[in-house]
């Protein structure tokens, strides 16, 4: 047998054995992907439970959407208090110091 006949069967064998890994793993994960999709809903329809956890993040960002509006009042109501507690601060600063000078 020729040497180029040799490595043209082993190509050969090598090619068939990679597609048939291939189509073993295809098989295997498009039963692991029925799997996730659910059990049945009847009519041979499947709940998926990929659309019900899409289905229920949509419904947390629709519950939470009002938050970011709210918390950017909440945050300028914050810093208009921190304002007048600095000012607050500033004369109970002011009080104790002359509250000293008065004892002296």
């Amino acid at each position: 047998m020729n040497v180029f006949t040799v490595l043209m069967v082993a190509t050969v064998l090598a090619v068939s054995a990679l597609f048939i890994a291939l189509a073993l793993f295809l098989t295997l994960i498009s039963s692991e992907l029925r799997q996730i999709g659910g059990v049945e809903a009847g009519y041979g329809t499947k709940a998926s439970y990929l659309s019900k956890i899409r289905v229920g993040v949509r419904a947390i960002e629709t519950e939470t959407g009002m938050i970011a509006p709210q918390v950017t009042k909440l945050n300028g109501t914050l810093t208009q208090i921190r304002d007048g507690l600095v000012v607050v601060n500033g004369n109970l600063a002011a009080l104790i110091t002359a509250v000293t000078k008065q004892e002296a």
